[in-house]
């Protein structure tokens, strides 16, 4: 799918403290934001990724692995867990933020809390799956349907509860700026 460049700059959710998220249009974009929470205290089990499998060959192979995001990747590719059998292993995208799962049918690599709600909803329920996570998580539906068209057309989910309201206010702005 061809992703359209402006699907992520003209959105700017309203701001919830209990749960800070976006997509991000590049990898640099998604890496700057992965490594500041990192920066902040956030665990790798903290964080919520999504991309396509596509967006994932895209942007996290071995010959892309600058960040400490992309290391982790490449460190770990093979690892995670993988539903609806015979896919083959793992690439590791984004492995190394916690739980990492490939969801058949939609070619969808989830790493964090979310990848077990995801893992519960199998390969039958998946478009709902992902739009049932992330309304589960905090987000709102429409925003949540945007989201999963975004990650459809390209786009890297990074998603977080936040500890303190200066950790959500300071994501939001930094992401929303």
């Amino acid at each position: 799918m061809e992703t359209n460049q402006n699907y992520v700059d003209d959105f700017r959710p309203e701001y919830r403290g209990e749960y800070v998220s976006r997509v991000f249009r590049t990898r640099e974009e998604a890496d700057a934001a992965y490594e500041r929470l990192r920066e902040k205290g956030y665990s790798d089990d903290e964080i919520n990724v999504m991309m396509s499998d596509a967006t994932r060959d895209r942007y996290f192979t071995r010959t892309h692995n600058e960040t400490e995001l992309g290391n982790k990747v490449a460190e770990n590719a093979g690892k995670g867990s993988l539903i609806g059998g015979g896919i083959g292993a793992v690439v590791g995208a984004i492995a190394a933020i916690g739980t990492s799962v490939l969801i058949p049918g939609l070619g969808l690599v989830v790493a964090g809390p979310l990848a077990a709600a995801l893992a519960g909803a199998g390969a039958g329920g998946v478009a709902g799956g992902l739009i049932g996570a992330l309304t589960g998580a905090g987000v709102p539906e429409d925003e949540a349907k945007r989201y999963k068209r975004d990650i459809e057309e390209g786009g890297i989910y990074v998603g977080f509860r936040p500890r303190t309201e200066d950790d959500a206010r300071y994501a939001y702005d930094e992401w929303y700026s």
